[in-house]
């Protein structure tokens, strides 16, 4: 199981939707996230994509040098960059970072914001111009010299000289419900991620994916975006659900729920249709909490619970083919550490870190000045 974190350059806080308990996203901030991720544990991080954060690429570049295995699931924006330009910046991202790049495959789902970047396709000529994009982009980083017409791309000669360290190139993630994205899945990516929709649903899409993609000839892995919030108990645990939106008023979530609705993404329509912009009945699952998505877009669900059931909610999504989930936590750097002590103990992660032996510091302080804790087993 590979367990991912998410760098917020959106922003960070306490509470939802609202400045009461905000946090600036700092250089300084990042790199403090940046060493948690890297140091407990973590595969490595999702850095989000869209005009309302800070460039991906800008930001996940500045962090390579202050980290060491950590990796890094930046995104590619077909249509915003030509393929041979992402092409480039894949080997060149990829050769610099030792081979720790993913590749996130961003078509985009809203109209508004994909116009201010130039770009007036509806929704399936853009998984369209994505299929072509990625056939590209592919072809150039595996070491082709790539000539391609299609509808949306007319590319000539198209070629890198510096190649990835990862062969045939860095891995390709995408997430996308509806039929035109499945198809580009199908057909290009190595990792179909879902949002946290309840499982029955998750499992439907995943059969779904892995029929199209056996038309093919080919094989995926499938992945989960989920948000955690996970204490020592299960009381604690709702109650923090429930501190995270106590700031929010009705006529946040009806702006949020309006912005958010002029999307065409089946995903993001899925994710809504969860909570109907109602804050009534957010448990949609056992531990399934839609709350966050009452004013965010994208992934909107988490799971909520003890270590324990927290863990087993995760296995019965791996049961269904996931085998990798990737997390976050309001705030980002305290939640890193609280899902690194709470649930890695209970999942099936595989943590290349020190033994306690070699530590530099106790785990754990001192007792009495003079004796050092003993090590759980």
């Amino acid at each position: 199981m590979d367990i991912h974190w998410f760098f917020p350059t959106h922003g960070d806080g306490r509470y939802l939707g609202t400045a009461i308990g905000g946090r600036a996203v700092t250089p300084d901030y990042l790199k403090q996230l940046a060493g948690a991720i890297d140091s407990l544990g973590f595969t490595g991080a999702l850095l989000p994509t869209g005009r309302s954060c800070e460039d991906a690429w800008v930001t996940a570049a500045s962090l390579i040098h202050v980290t060491q295995r950590m990796k890094f699931l930046v995104a590619i924006r077909p249509g915003i960059s030509s393929p041979g330009m992402a092409a480039r910046m894949a080997a060149t991202f990829d050769r610099l970072s030792k081979g720790r790049l993913l590749v996130n495959v961003v078509t985009g789902g809203d109209p508004v914001e994909l116009a201010g970047d130039g770009l007036h396709l509806n929704h399936d000529q853009r998984y369209g111009l994505t299929d072509e994009f990625l056939t590209v982009w592919r072809g150039v980083l595996a070491g082709e010299v790539v000539d391609h017409e299609g509808e949306f791309l007319k590319i000539k000669g198209s070629k890198i000289l510096f190649p990835p360290v990862q062969e045939p190139y860095p891995p390709l993630y995408f997430g996308g419900s509806s039929p035109a994205a499945i198809e580009v899945a199908a057909k290009h990516v190595d990792l179909y991620l879902t949002w946290g929709e309840p499982p029955q649903q998750v499992a439907e899409k995943i059969a779904a994916v892995r029929r199209r993609a056996a038309e093919y000839g080919r094989t995926l892995r499938f992945g989960i975006r989920l948000h955690v919030i996970v204490r020592e108990t299960e009381a604690e645990a709702w109650s923090a659900a429930d501190q995270l939106i106590q700031h929010l008023d009705a006529e946040t979530i009806a702006a949020a729920q309006a912005a958010l609705s002029r999307s065409d993404s089946e995903g993001q329509r899925r994710m809504q249709q969860l909570h109907g912009g109602s804050r009534a009945e957010l448990e949609i699952s056992p531990n399934l909490w839609a709350g966050v998505g009452l004013v965010r877009g994208g992934a909107g669900t988490a799971l909520v619970g003890d270590p324990d059931t927290v863990a087993a909610r995760m296995l019965e999504y791996a049961d269904l083919g996931i085998d990798t989930f990737i997390l976050s936590g309001y705030p980002h750097l305290e939640e890193a550490y609280r899902v690194a002590e709470l649930l890695f103990p209970k999942l099936p992660v595989d943590v290349k870190l020190p033994p306690p032996s070699l530590q530099f510091s106790p785990v754990g302080e001192v007792i009495a000045n003079e004796r050092i804790p003993a090590i759980a087993s």
